[in-house]
């Protein structure tokens, strides 16, 4: 069983995991994109309309809209490259281990062809 002191060298606080944000993929990111489309909407209020309390509620609701946008969105762009690269690999491994045999694609095209002449 674990002593109280290795555990306390195990744990991180918040503050040290929020400060390693640069090994979460998208996060750096999508908070960058947050913040300057909450700046950006929060100002654009305040300019049209000068009333501060509802600027700030935008600005902070555009943060978080933003940054959830641009999370998912990059989520979602980073699963699909790697399916695809999933299967690239796969057919490179089967185009390896099928090359010069009767079941190789690409023979079958080439007999065929051949046969029709």
């Amino acid at each position: 069983m674990a002593t109280e002191e290795e555990t306390k060298i195990f744990k991180k606080s918040f503050l040290q995991e929020m400060l390693e944000i640069h090994k979460i993929p998208c996060a750096r990111q999508s908070f960058l994109y947050g913040i300057l489309g909450g700046l950006g909407i929060g100002l654009g209020h305040f300019l049209a309309s000068s009333k501060v309390r509802r600027s700030y509620h935008l600005g902070v609701g555009g943060f978080f809209v933003t940054t959830l946008g641009c999370w998912f969105y990059c989520r979602y762009s980073n699963a699909k490259r790697r399916f695809q690269q999933r299967m690239v690999q796969e057919a490179i491994k089967n185009k390896i281990l099928f090359e010069g045999t009767e079941f190789d694609p690409t023979m079958k095209r080439e007999t065929n062809h051949e046969k029709s002449r």
